[in-house]
């Protein structure tokens, strides 16, 4: 299988069908020596994305803001206030009381990206689903894993 349409077909199964039509034309994958799969996408020397062992992406802030021009892709996204905003930034996490509006596909454990001001700030896994996101009053959200701030070429899993 042509290794560009596998990266397509992952992305519209994670954040939804036709996502993937947001994805630059011009991208440079990176594979592993030891088992040759694909290891990262690159898009004008940035990082896009890297492919997970469970078969998930770990996207940027970046490549986020790429996707974001789709509307379902939205759907995968928490909107945060202001209160919030700068340390979110830095890598802080987020917590239920700061999030102003939550899409309806957020999982736990999915890569969620956080908006301020229709802007991606940082990118997190989801601690819990979009629903007990709206119930709770208290707790973590979503951990943060990459953030406008955080230092270049850090990314945790």
């Amino acid at each position: 299988m042509n290794n560009t349409l596998k990266l397509e077909h992952t992305i519209d199964a994670l954040f939804g069908q036709g996502v993937s039509k947001f994805l630059p034309k011009r991208i440079t994958i990176i594979f592993s020596k030891k088992n040759g799969r694909i290891r990262t996408v690159h898009h004008n020397s940035e990082l896009l994305c890297t492919l997970r062992i469970d078969g998930g992406l770990a996207i940027t802030p970046y490549f986020a803001q790429l996707l974001l021009k789709s509307r379902k892709f939205k759907e995968n996204c928490i909107e945060i206030n202001q209160d919030a905003a700068p340390y979110v930034e830095k890598g802080f996490s987020v917590f239920c009381k700061h999030v102003l509006w939550c899409g309806k596909n957020i999982r736990i454990a999915s890569d969620t990206p956080i908006l301020f001001h229709n802007k991606v700030i940082a990118v997190g896994r989801a601690v819990l689903s979009s629903q007990m996101i709206g119930c709770f009053e208290r707790g973590v959200a979503v951990k943060v894993r990459d953030s406008l701030k955080s230092p270049k070429g850090e990314i945790s899993s």
